[in-house]
């Protein structure tokens, strides 16, 4: 029941497009005047053009045209009293043209604001990459972390097989994930020795830090700011608080994977780096506890393909 509502969340456009055209085919039946239908199309095309794209809008276009297309053809008597065939075909072409031509029109709007969006996105996104590169080019030790979380993060994320959307969304908190430490004093994160318990505290407050730096940009890195907010989050076990785990979006176990992934095989002034095998076991031996297993799995086959063609 939980996986059928979550689908029903992420495909929300999608099923309200379809419940919208079954209704609208179900009312071809039952209104005896069926010109009266035609118009009622117009819902679901607009829909769809506004929500997916002039592709998806222009096949929900045809698709409305051959289904009334064969009503006719099947029903022609009763499809359109008191006109002959060639009108009634006349008619339905003329309805479908201007569909089509409403579809491309709301769908073209809709691509365009999006590419716009994206636009704003990228832009938003490279100056804060910037003063994530600034930060880090302070310290050596941390210089290129955000860039090497940010692309084993999507790997991880490719191997999981998840959509498009949520990679890119993955390697953007990836690059932006530390963002909060830009408010930490410089002192801290340069410290040759291992932090204190306070150093420590202070230090664990850049990723709300972080999550707020980005939530000023509006809702432009809306998709972001959970990832960056909980990628220190532990993983635990449903039988230890089921509510919990299932508060740690899954991007941000995977960031979390990356993120102590580079950190154990990056040199530090207290510490030399791990070899990558040896970071492995530590993850692997984490899983189920600080890591999520399924991230965990994902990442064997990363850093053993990385070591692999190393």
């Amino acid at each position: 029941m939980e996986s059928f509502k979550q689908f029903i969340v992420k495909h929300f456009e999608k099923v309200l497009i379809i419940v919208i055209l079954i209704a609208t085919f179900i009312g071809t039946y039952l209104i005896e005047d069926k010109s009266m239908v035609l118009n009622f199309f117009y819902l679901p095309v607009v829909a769809s053009g506004y929500f997916l794209g002039r592709r998806l809008g222009v096949l929900t276009a045809i698709l409305s045209i051959l289904v009334m297309v064969i009503s006719a053809l099947v029903f022609p008597e009763s499809f359109f009293k008191g006109q002959d065939f060639l009108s009634t075909l006349g008619l339905l072409f003329s309805w479908g043209g201007f569909l089509t031509l409403t579809s491309i029109a709301v769908g073209t709007l809709y691509e365009q604001n999006e590419r716009q969006l994206g636009d704003l996105k990228n832009a938003y996104i490279g100056v804060l990459e910037i003063l994530s590169k600034y930060l880090e080019a302070t310290d050596r030790y941390t210089k290129g972390h955000s860039v090497r979380v940010s692309e084993m993060a999507m790997e991880i994320a490719i191997a999981l097989e998840l959509p498009r959307s949520e990679v890119e969304n993955i390697r953007v908190a990836g690059l932006l994930h530390d963002i909060g430490k830009t408010e930490v004093s410089g002192e801290i994160l340069r410290k040759a020795s291992i932090l204190s318990s306070e150093e420590r505290d202070l230090m664990d407050e850049h990723t709300v830090k972080g999550a707020y730096l980005l939530s000023s940009v509006g809702s432009v890195l809306k998709e972001v700011v959970p990832l960056v907010m909980s990628h220190h989050k532990y993983f635990m076990t449903e039988t230890e608080n089921s509510d919990k785990t299932n508060a740690i979006p899954l991007g941000a176990r995977i960031i979390a994977v990356a993120d102590a992934f580079d950190a154990m095989t990056t040199d530090r002034p207290y510490r030399k780096g791990m070899l990558p095998w040896q970071a492995l076991e530590e993850i692997v031996k984490n899983a189920g506890k600080q890591f999520d297993p399924e991230v965990v799995e994902a990442s064997k086959r990363v850093i053993g393909r990385r070591m692999e063609s190393a």
